[in-house]
């Protein structure tokens, strides 16, 4: 059995991106889709269900910290959530965003991964992965910052409600426009 399940294992992608959901589906936890909802407010219903979340993360997750702190010489930062996934044999930091993707919040994962790469990651874990779980995420932004084409750092959507057929169709075509382009920027760039 244990052979089989190594082999099983073995074909799937080790790769920290074949890990990663995008959208998140927090219909779970019950909250309104409308209104202002606040990152503690959704931190702390997500610690209140927290096997949901964890199997709908994907395979292989542990739950580590709530708001561990990483310091530096003189400040301190704590990382909203901290997971360990046995599979990938790294620590997945996530950090809370209600509102859009911004800039900021790309600089700040990056640095929260090298400090707590730094740090904390023992001897035999692979690098650290963050995630950036926000409500919304301006592509150009994820296309500009270190978030392209990086395999340590994502930025996942998370809806509170199951997108209706329509929102899937419209989805779809965004994500068929998207690949489109990024296959001409490609072809683009490999053309002489």
């Amino acid at each position: 059995m244990s052979a089989e399940a190594q082999a099983n294992l073995g074909a799937l992608e080790q790769s920290p991106r074949a890990f990663v959901r995008d959208p998140v589906m927090l219909e779970f936890l019950g909250l309104p889709d409308t209104g202002r909802l606040l990152e503690a407010t959704l931190e702390t219903a997500l610690m209140d269900k927290l096997q949901q979340f964890l199997m709908e993360l994907g395979k292989g997750f542990a739950f580590v910290a709530r708001q561990q702190r990483i310091s530096t010489e003189t400040q301190d930062f704590y990382v909203d959530l901290v997971f360990y996934n046995y599979l990938l044999k790294c620590f997945v930091l996530i950090d809370l965003k209600t509102g859009p993707l911004t800039h900021q919040d790309v600089g700040q994962m990056d640095m929260y991964v090298r400090m707590y790469d730094d740090l904390r990651r023992g001897e035999g874990d692979n690098p650290t992965v963050g995630i950036l779980l926000c409500g919304s995420k301006d592509q150009s932004v994820v296309r500009y910052s270190v978030l392209n084409g990086s395999e340590q750092l994502f930025a996942s959507k998370y809806r509170l409600v199951l997108p209706s057929e329509e929102e899937l169709r419209q989805e779809l075509q965004r994500d068929r426009e998207a690949l489109e382009i990024q296959k001409s920027l490609r072809d683009e760039n490999e053309t002489p």
